[in-house]
């Protein structure tokens, strides 16, 4: 019988994604800079899964105990992709237009599909390469670009927020392949914590303070860690053996419909007609996408 994490887990990641497209909403609201913003959420996260490892019936001790060198060098490559994600993009805002920063990082799903294509020998099919192409096409769109804001933008802000999205694409990929070997909980609180080392010394190189701020910084730092840590990214890693890395990242890409709606319900921000006919692409892409992955789990099952 299957658990409830396994016949709602494409629900799952779709709530996740919602709670992943809040981050923009906060990153524009929290003044400190992003290596201070990176620690701190990644140190309130980090308990959450120490006590679910360590407290109960999980038996932490026994479980790291069987964990090898390549699951250690797995969840440590995961971490360390994952700051070099968060760096990257928080960076790629204040460099380049907001435009071109998301419809490059949401390239991300490509990254994955060479990747399992030449590591992994893994074809993706037809139906659902189309579905991630309209997906992307909608984000271009919902971004509002054109030739133009390309070309007025910080050549700097483009370059990493490509290198945002080949992070993301590396960071869930791995995570697929070492889910298949490492509990959930284990995993998120390995790859935590090397991410948390990363800022860590990343802080201690760049002389970033990490005390100061203002207490309002400190709220949204909170409610950044409950909603988009703990809410997508921790939900995205628990779920990687479930399904699909591709799938979770095609639907990450889906973030700017989400977003464009928390914008409005809590920044008053009325969408373009552009944006509304790129959300309308987007939904239209995945849910293509998601009915061509379903009809493989059909015939898998």
């Amino acid at each position: 019988m299957k658990s409830f994490v396994e016949r709602y887990v494409k629900l799952i990641v779709v709530i996740a994604v919602v709670c992943g497209s809040a981050s923009g909403i906060f990153g524009a609201l929290i003044n400190a800079p992003s290596m201070a913003i990176g620690f701190w959420r990644l140190t309130l996260a980090l308990p959450v899964f120490v006590i679910s490892v360590f407290v109960g019936r999980n038996k932490g001790l026994e479980q790291f105990k069987g964990l090898t060198v390549k699951d250690y060098s797995l969840t440590a490559m995961a971490g360390i992709f994952l700051f070099g994600h968060f760096f990257t993009w928080f960076n790629a805002v204040k460099l380049t237009n907001i435009a071109s920063a998301v419809v490059l990082a949401a390239l991300h799903p490509l990254v994955v599909i060479v990747l399992s294509l030449f590591i992994l020998k893994k074809r993706t099919r037809l139906q659902s390469l189309i579905g991630i192409v309209f997906a992307i096409f909608g984000s271009v769109i919902i971004a509002g670009l054109d030739y133009q804001k390309l070309t007025q933008s910080n050549w700097q802000g483009d370059i990493l927020a490509i290198a945002a999205a080949i992070f993301m694409g590396i960071y869930f990929f791995i995570g697929h392949v070492a889910r298949k070997r490492i509990a959930g909980s284990i995993y998120v609180l390995l790859v935590f914590l090397f991410c948390w080392i990363s800022f860590f010394v990343g802080c201690i190189l760049t002389g970033t303070q990490l005390i100061g701020y203002s207490p309002r910084d400190y709220v949204y730092i909170i409610m950044l860690t409950i909603i988009c840590q703990l809410g997508a990214h921790a939900v995205f890693n628990l779920c990687l053996d479930k399904v699909d890395s591709l799938y979770v990242s095609t639907l990450e890409s889906g973030e700017a419909v989400s977003a464009i709606l928390l914008a409005f319900i809590f920044l008053q921000q009325l969408p373009t007609w552009w944006q509304l006919a790129g959300c309308v692409i987007v939904v239209g892409g995945l849910i293509y996408y998601n009915r061509s992955e379903g009809e493989i789990d059909e015939l898998q099952g």
